[in-house]
């Protein structure tokens, strides 16, 4: 009887560690960083998919109480989530996470936005005020949000310290190697043109050297509209653009139309993990925006 016992206190023992730290990620993006920092001593979970605009998102029962439970909640941030996320963390109501405590994390705040503006009127569409908060289509930007995120980690669990810093210099190790791959691969794509779907790809367009000549939405936010895509029509008639991008979860049909009368190609990048079946982490997110970028330019 005492040698089962033993054995059964050795299994329970030697079994998996259990996740210290439940962190709740308003994005994909934010979920697959936190899993690289954190590993085996964070449980993650997303309250969005890539297929899912993370402008419009409903405070669901379900997302309340895994809010309710999290010690780290991790955002975008620059107002992306502000017509779900303040709702959310009033109803879940757990002070641990609230914007000001130690276990709410903004990324954007620790990478230099673009496109802020001092001045908000809704006439020009759904704008950002505080800047572009689309940052991790920059690989750079992901590097400077892991170093911080590892920084709040060892803040909310001191006693981790050293893992988080492990880890933390594991992913950037990885990181910095594939960065340098990206860039080389991307040479050729320097100074084509590019038409968004919407202003998802501002960073994307500057890490890579692009010129991000229109947008098929007339105001941001709003879908596009005939009239602006036959005007969009006549400006590229005679050339002007090389490519257009829109994400996952944008209407097709606008793209594939314009495409079809200035014969110009347009593809779908994953601007988040899970965007596409081959972006099933953050490498894997960047290769694939780079495959299908230059492959349609190739096959222009």
């Amino acid at each position: 009887m005492k040698r089962l016992i033993l054995t059964v206190l050795l299994v329970v023992a030697s079994g998996p560690a259990v996740a210290e730290l439940r962190v709740f990620a308003c994005e994909p993006e934010w979920a697959a960083l936190a899993d690289e920092v954190g590993g085996d001593l964070i449980e993650s979970y997303s309250a969005t998919t890539a297929l899912q605009d993370p402008h419009y998102i409903q405070a669901r029962p379900s997302l309340i109480a895994k809010v309710r439970r999290a010690d780290l909640v991790i955002c975008s941030g620059a107002q992306l989530e502000i017509g779900w996320l303040p709702a959310l963390l009033q109803k879940a109501n757990n002070r641990k996470v609230m914007p000001g405590t130690d276990g709410y994390f903004e990324a954007s705040n620790f990478v230099l936005r673009v496109d802020a503006t001092a001045t908000v009127d809704r006439a020009q569409g759904d704008i950002h005020p505080q800047g572009n908060p689309h940052i991790q289509t920059d690989p750079h930007n992901l590097a400077a949000v892991a170093s911080a995120m590892a920084r709040r980690l060892a803040k909310i669990d001191p006693k981790n310290t050293v893992t988080y810093e492990s880890n933390l210099n594991d992913f950037m190790s990885r990181w910095q190697t594939a960065i340098q791959r990206w860039e080389e691969a991307a040479q050729p794509l320097r100074g084509k043109r590019v038409i968004t779907h919407h202003k998802s790809w501002v960073y994307l367009v500057r890490w890579l050297g692009l010129k991000e000549v229109a947008h098929l939405e007339a105001l941001a936010g709003l879908p596009p509209t005939a009239t602006h895509l036959s005007r969009l029509t006549t400006q590229f008639a005679d050339g002007g653009a090389d490519v257009i991008v829109r994400s996952p979860y944008q209407d097709a049909k606008p793209s594939h139309w314009l495409s079809e009368r200035i014969d110009v190609p347009a593809v779908v990048l994953p601007l988040t993990v899970g965007g596409t079946d081959e972006a099933v982490d953050l490498f894997a997110m960047f290769d694939d925006i780079l495959a299908r970028l230059t492959g349609a330019l190739d096959n222009a």
